[in-house]
């Protein structure tokens, strides 16, 4: 199957994948939890693998799923007010946030809130920060063995209308999920660098390129592996157990140019602030919520460890796990040691302060009709009022935490 040439298509909700072959998706991985291969350190650089894989695939999303979205959750537990929970300099704060395009911000402190800011509850474009979500997928779909790191695309059966090299089909799932793959075939979607290198130039698993072709395919070879969309699978092992307050399954959108530039499409979601914060507080717990270990302990660890320094990241400066940046390698503190976190464009921002026990979730929601314009092609313009910078909310953001 092809992704489709119907816009209303490309722009719709989450749903069914059209089809899934039967065939076996490889051979069997040991536990995650127990495998060599997982026992990583926060300066490992390179690949880290399991194995096989097999089957073909697409990015395209099916009929509408028959579930439901969640019933309405449960809120976070929230501190009597910021300086209880250890924020000191909530005023200053508030006071950067003014002048800022932000619309939402919270900051939880051992898993509670201790800081809110704007409408929490308003559901909004993620863009990019949707992909370190997949990467919370993938955990359990590796720990049962659906999905081997060591599989290359080939396996899966990836390829393209006008076709792949023989060297990119080489690339392996662990070469996508950080952004090596050595693929620099057209994305389904904006929002990766502009001006890739030739095509067949660099051998997969060297280079870093941030190229949404990648992290398209992920989803896409998720969806064949585990039978399901990436948005259902989200609705029953994240939003459910979480008792996200705001998630809506058929808000989830598969979205990319029109006409097409590839098969594979990028799967975009739309969670308000509260609820994007608790995956933040999940990942701080190791994958673990109210007794239950949503995501594996050790797929959290391996993760958002350090698999690329910030000098392999192409100017970014931050370094990079699977999916996730790493703001340590350009911020010293003891607060920002195994920070890790999900960036989106337009100031979508998650950011894990494991060292002080801190999720810091920043928003500036922009309208359902401008993302999915922007994702079919119809315009690159930004919205008004520029971007958040991360760092330096970061940077006052600690200066205010109290012991």
């Amino acid at each position: 199957m092809t992704a489709s040439r119907d816009p209303a298509r490309n722009a719709r909700g989450g749903g069914r994948i059209d089809r899934v072959d039967n065939e076996p998706i490889g051979a069997s991985d040991k536990a995650l939890a127990s495998s060599p291969r997982f026992e990583t350190t926060r300066r490992s650089a390179l690949a880290i693998a399991t194995s096989a894989g097999a089957a073909s695939l697409t990015g395209a999303a099916g009929a509408a799923s028959p579930c439901s979205s969640p019933a309405p959750g449960e809120p976070l537990a929230t501190w009597a007010n910021a300086a209880a929970g250890g924020v000191s300099n909530s005023a200053a704060l508030k006071a950067m946030l003014y002048p800022l395009p932000t619309t939402s911000m919270m900051i939880l402190r051992r898993g509670k809130v201790a800081f809110g800011y704007g409408d929490v509850a308003q559901s909004s474009y993620l863009a990019s920060a949707r992909k370190s979500i997949l990467s919370m997928l993938y955990g359990n779909a590796v720990a049962r063995g659906q999905i081997s790191l060591d599989a290359t695309i080939s396996q899966f059966g990836v390829d393209e209308d006008d076709g792949l090299l023989p060297i990119e089909k080489s690339a392996t799932v662990a070469d996508l999920l950080t952004a090596r793959s050595g693929v620099y075939h057209p994305a389904g979607s904006p929002g990766g660098l502009d001006n890739p290198p030739p095509r067949g130039s660099h051998v997969p698993g060297t280079y870093f390129y941030y190229n949404n072709w990648d992290f398209n395919v992920l989803g896409a070879i998720f969806e064949k592996a585990t039978g399901r969309t990436v948005f259902q699978a989200f609705a029953d092992e994240l939003a459910r157990p979480l008792g996200m307050q705001d998630f809506d399954l058929s808000r989830q959108r598969m979205l990319g140019f029109e006409p097409p530039r590839s098969r594979y499409l990028g799967y975009h979601f739309f969670l308000s602030c509260r609820d994007f914060a608790k995956l933040g507080q999940l990942m701080l717990n190791k994958g673990r919520w109210r007794g239950r270990q949503l995501v594996p302990r050790a797929w959290v660890e391996t993760s958002t460890a350090l698999h690329l320094a910030g000098s392999m990241t192409n100017g970014a400066h931050l370094g990079y796990g699977y999916l996730w940046w790493m703001p340590a390698e350009v911020r010293q503190a003891p607060a920002f040691q195994g920070s890790f976190a999900a960036l989106g464009n337009y100031g979508q921002y998650l950011v894990v302060l494991p060292a002080v026990d801190v999720v810091v979730v920043h928003r500036r929601a922009v309208t359902d009709e401008f993302a999915i314009a922007r994702n079919l092609g119809e315009t690159t313009a930004s919205p008004a009022g520029g971007e958040t910078p991360l760092l330096p909310l970061l940077d006052k953001i600690v200066e205010g935490l109290a012991a």
